[in-house]
């Protein structure tokens, strides 16, 4: 699954585009614990996700860039049981 970022300028585009593309459910609050809590157990991850856009991304989200990969570096951690892989390009 491809993801991209590359348009994101706000953090509601960005948790609208997150809770779209991962189909989260409808009660997802669009906030940080409430990714965290999507990802680590209210929907099943697709096997791979790459993440277009990211180096666009980062440079005009640096904080919310931040986020989202720590949610991804977290879940592999915290959660191994959970296979997804990351790209981002």
């Amino acid at each position: 699954m491809q993801i991209d970022l590359s348009t994101i300028k706000t953090e509601e585009q960005l948790h609208a585009l997150l809770s779209s593309a991962l189909s989260f459910p409808d009660f997802y609050g669009h906030n940080w614990d409430a990714f965290c809590d999507s990802i680590t157990g209210l929907v099943n991850l697709p096997a791979n996700i790459e993440f277009t856009g990211s180096q666009e991304f980062r440079l005009a989200m640096p904080s919310s860039y931040h986020q989202l990969t720590t949610g991804f570096t977290d879940l592999k951690i915290e959660h191994p049981n959970i296979n997804c892989s990351v790209e981002w390009s």
